[in-house]
């Protein structure tokens, strides 16, 4: 059985910056995944146009064990939208990130999940999304410094 989920996060930035942080592996490393993992950059692979790959490669801090999301991206739309497909599973999970200006100097990143397994819905897995999105909003205020 597969389900649906939506994730929405504000962040104070640029659509086109958050755009690029989902896009390139010198900016997804230092966020992508849950607190406790550590996605390398020689771990991800990008290659933005439809029917590209998008893989990361995420390592367990504890364990050393290592987890790959492969996907394939079905639209690209800077800076407004982002859609993958993970085909592996279950049916291919979709996943549209839209980047929606809010006029004020921020943006509003909204994640639409469908053909969610529900492995993936379950409260502990929710709760290690939104590590990701703390760490994405914690590297967002290391660039506005730089």
């Amino acid at each position: 059985m597969t389900g649906e989920l939506t994730h929405r996060r504000v962040h104070r930035a640029s659509r086109e910056l958050l755009f690029d942080c989902m896009t390139t592996p010198e900016h997804l490393t230092h966020f992508w995944g849950p607190a406790g993992t550590t996605t390398p950059v020689d771990g991800i692979v990008i290659d933005l146009r439809p029917g590209g790959a998008f893989e990361t490669t995420m390592v367990d801090d504890a364990d050393g064990g290592s987890y790959t999301m492969r996907a394939v991206y079905a639209e690209i739309l800077r800076p407004e939208r982002l859609v993958w497909i993970e085909p592996g599973v279950e049916g291919g999970m979709r996943t549209t990130v839209t980047f929606v200006d809010l006029k004020d100097g921020r943006t509003e990143v909204v994640t639409h999940q469908t053909n969610v397994p529900a492995a993936y819905m379950s409260a502990e897995a929710q709760a290690g999304f939104a590590t990701s999105l703390d760490r994405f909003d914690v590297y967002l205020a290391t660039l506005e410094r730089s």
